[in-house]
């Protein structure tokens, strides 16, 4: 088995810990230039991480490769609420990427356009949700819903894109998980 991705990825970090106790190969890749984003590209026509090769399969993104694992390792499915749960997670990941890199593109994002408008609005409506669904219990396990509520929490803050000063419930969830072995091993300042 082998994962190809980044360590700063949180799509990555998720596969990393539901792989923290079964054998695999990690190949930790420069995805933006060189050498890394051809064998990307060699694997990924979509050209994002993370993506799993397993007995001579391909398969692309971190939903779908949880599901490959989730059936391979006898790991549980998810439940219709954690797949809803993951789509809000995805939602706010994916918008912070997408400020992330306008920035690293040199574009202010905190102009009012409307591409910038679109993800902070989607970001501050997921984590509202998300904080309402920590206020009502949720969260409270350590599944694969947890596992991307935390890297996804984890990775904005290493790439200090959200203060969180609206949101504490999410900063208690990520402070009550930082010392898991699992995620000490797959952190991104390391």
């Amino acid at each position: 088995m082998k994962l190809y991705g980044s360590v700063t990825s949180p799509f990555v970090r998720r596969i990393r810990v539901v792989l923290s106790n079964t054998p695999h190969e990690f190949l930790d890749l420069q995805i933006f230039s060189g050498e890394d984003r051809a064998l990307l590209a060699s694997r990924n026509p979509t050209l994002k991480v993370p993506c799993l090769e397993d007995d001579g399969q391909l398969i692309f993104d971190s939903r779908v490769i949880y599901s490959y694992l989730a059936s391979k390792l006898d790991h549980d499915s998810l439940s219709w609420e954690e797949e809803n749960l993951l789509t809000l997670i995805d939602a706010a990941n994916d918008s912070f990427v997408q400020l992330m890199l306008l920035k690293r593109s040199d574009i202010d994002i905190n102009q009012d356009k409307l591409i910038i408008r679109l993800q902070k609005e989607r970001i501050e409506s997921v984590f509202s949700s998300l904080s309402k669904q920590l206020e009502a219990g949720g969260f409270s396990g350590w599944t694969y819903p947890e596992i991307c509520l935390y890297s996804m929490v984890d990775w904005v803050l290493f790439r200090e894109l959200h203060s969180f000063k609206d949101y504490p419930l999410l900063l208690e969830f990520h402070e009550k998980h930082r010392d898991r072995i699992e995620l000490t091993a797959t952190d991104p300042r390391q």
